[in-house]
C-alpha cells in the first residue's frame, strides 16, 4: 500500500462559496475553529498555505462582532468574486490567543471538492477537528524511541561482529 494514500484518500479542496475560486486544500488544513466557526490554514515559515486567490487586505481593522469582539485583524477576500473569505488575527484575547496569525476561513461561505467521491459539499456541513497534536507528537515519541532502541541493538550487534571477526 502507497503510503500517501491515506493522505489522499480524504483529500479535500476548499472553494468561494460564490465564485468556486479554490482557496486552499486539506493538506494546509490545521483543523476547525469552532468557536469562530472557521477552518484554520497555518502559515508555515511564513509560507502561506492558502492560494494567492486569497487576499489579505492591508488595512488592520477590528469589529463588535461577537465572535471577534476585541481582535484585531487583517480581513480575507476572494480574489474572484470579492466576498469575504475570513479573517488573519493580529491581536486576540486570551481565548482566542492561540489562533494569531493563522489563516481563519469561514465556513459559511466555502465549498469543499471531497476527491474520495467527487462531491462538493457545504463546509459547514463537515467536521473538521484533527487530532490534538499533543497526541500526535507523543505517538511520534514513542516511535522515535523504538527506532533509536532498535538502532542502538543493531549498532551493538555490528560491533560485536566486527570485534569477533578481528579475533
Amino acid at each position: 500500500m502507497d503510503p500517501r494514500e491515506g493522505v489522499y484518500r480524504n483529500f479535500m479542496t476548499f472553494h468561494c462559496g460564490q465564485c468556486n475560486t479554490v482557496w486552499a486544500d486539506s493538506l494546509g488544513l490545521c483543523g476547525e475553529a469552532k468557536c469562530c466557526d472557521s477552518l484554520i490554514c497555518s502559515t508555515v515559515n511564513l509560507s502561506i498555505e492558502v492560494t494567492l486567490d486569497v487576499i489579505i487586505k492591508k488595512e488592520i481593522q477590528s469589529s463588535l462582532e461577537e465572535k471577534w469582539e476585541n481582535c484585531i485583524y487583517n480581513s480575507l477576500s476572494c480574489s474572484g468574486c470579492g466576498c469575504s473569505v475570513g479573517v488573519v488575527l493580529v491581536s486576540a484575547p486570551q481565548h482566542l490567543a492561540s489562533l494569531r496569525s493563522l489563516f481563519l476561513i469561514r465556513k459559511e461561505n466555502t465549498n469543499c471538492y471531497q476527491f474520495s467521491d467527487g462531491s462538493m459539499v457545504k463546509a459547514s456541513t463537515l467536521n473538521l477537528d484533527i487530532e490534538a497534536i499533543g497526541t500526535s507528537i507523543a505517538t511520534l515519541k514513542q516511535e522515535m524511541e523504538a527506532a533509536l532502541e532498535h538502532i542502538s541493538l543493531l549498532h551493538g550487534s555490528l560491533r560485536e561482529s566486527s570485534t569477533a571477526s578481528l579475533d
